[in-house]
């Protein structure tokens, strides 16, 4: 695949300069004829007029992937192609990635593949969970349907997600305000007080000469003390990303008494509100269930959906492996068990879905109330011994004056 540089005209007639990459100047001038662009010159890049691109657009949020599915179900809907309708959603579509994919999808449907199979060659845009129920919805001959339930399962995908965040954000800012305060109390406070300290003529207490100590070493070894603290949390990061770093960090979201509550219930939530949209849509069990694996964040979930496949394949019922994995609150598995014997398992997988999402937003607020204080205290008790190691040569003082 080389760079190709080309000059085209936009529908304004205004002249538009770029650079693609393509196996041949043919694809390239395929691709801009799908944009509406008239096409004037092709010509390969070279390393000196190659196109410098300074594009730092991310991937689609859940946000942008709900807009698309509802805008694409209601054009579809009024009877406008496929074809078009992509046409349309790129042209208004905000995000670099995502409008160029569409493009591209465009481009492939033009040759005969489906929208599936197209949207599959975009893995980083489109995750697995959409594709899975766009080839359902083209199987059913119910596109539109499935693309109003990706819909709603992206929006309440990302207000759990979001609730979440919000829970972790606030620990995380006023934890970074306290290490601002420590710092400009050791580097900017303590050392106005160092000279005063010295004419004292007594003895520092004890907890003084340890924040002079501190205070000394921050601004004599800060040099060596930044790097080491870049060193530990790339390394800590690092870790996270490895298996057993995984592992650890997953159990200690399970362990902690303030967060595990919130982690079970929106794994529960997360897991009914996928499950129910595949099986709605017409999707396998077997398959939905390994989708709904890849999408649980915390690796011990994950591991016990994957492990319900397993089961799933040689004639288990879906509630077992969920009982038996010890992860998932007790109403979980009871419902879906309930949802097995009646026929109706999308309709008890929903219901979970609606209860625990309210429970996640529930629990998100509990956090919080119960977060504020403990936080606070924790601040005061630093600014306070901070505030004692100033204080207490000077009360020394004092008492010495008076003793004379």
């Amino acid at each position: 695949m080389a760079d190709w540089g080309y000059v085209a005209v936009d529908k304004s007639g205004k002249e538009v300069k770029g650079s693609k990459s393509a196996d041949n100047a043919e694809q390239v001038s395929r691709e801009l004829k799908n944009q509406g662009l008239t096409v004037l010159e092709i010509k390969e890049a070279t390393a000196l007029t190659k196109d410098i691109s300074f594009d730092f657009g991310g991937n689609p949020t859940p946000r942008d992937l709900s807009v698309f599915c509802r805008q694409f179900s209601s054009i579809t809907r009024a009877g406008v192609t496929i074809i078009e309708a992509l046409n349309m959603l790129a042209d208004q579509t905000e995000n670099k990635k995502m409008q160029n994919a569409l493009f591209m999808v465009k481009a492939d449907i033009e040759k005969g593949e489906t929208l599936a199979d197209s949207l599959e060659k975009h893995p980083k845009i489109f995750p697995e969970l959409m594709i899975q129920m766009v080839r359902a919805g083209e199987a059913s001959g119910s596109l539109e349907t499935s693309m109003e339930r990706m819909a709603i399962q992206f929006e309440r995908s990302n207000k759990t997600r979001a609730l979440v965040k919000k829970a972790m954000i606030y620990p995380i800012v006023v934890f970074i305000v306290a290490i601002a305060v420590v710092i400009v109390m050791l580097v900017v406070v303590i050392p106005s007080y160092t000279d005063m300290f010295a004419q004292l003529g007594t003895e520092l207490p004890a907890i003084t000469r340890l924040v002079v100590t501190w205070s000394d070493f921050i601004q004599a070894r800060w040099y060596i003390l930044v790097p080491i603290i870049a060193a530990i949390a790339f390394g800590i990061k690092t870790y996270a990303q490895t298996y057993s770093g995984k592992h650890l960090f997953g159990k200690l979201q399970l362990k902690i008494p303030a967060i595990n509550n919130l982690i079970t219930k929106t794994a529960a939530a997360q897991m009914s509100r996928t499950l129910s949209t595949l099986l709605s849509s017409g999707v396998p069990l077997i398959e939905a269930v390994d989708i709904v694996a890849d999408t649980m964040t915390n690796i011990w979930f994950k591991e016990a959906v994957k492990d319900a496949v397993q089961q799933i394949m040689v004639g288990a019922p879906l509630s077992q492996p969920l009982e038996t994995c010890g992860l998932f609150p007790p109403m979980v598995y009871h419902m879906v068990h309930i949802g097995e014997e009646a026929g109706s398992t999308e309709e008890m997988l929903d219901r979970l879905a609606d209860y625990y999402e309210e429970e996640v937003e529930m629990a998100v607020q509990s956090l919080m109330a119960a977060m504020e204080p403990m936080i606070i205290i924790l601040l005061a008790g630093i600014v306070g011994f901070l505030i004692a190691a100033v204080m207490a040569p000077m009360l020394t003082m004092y008492q010495a004056l008076d003793n004379l």
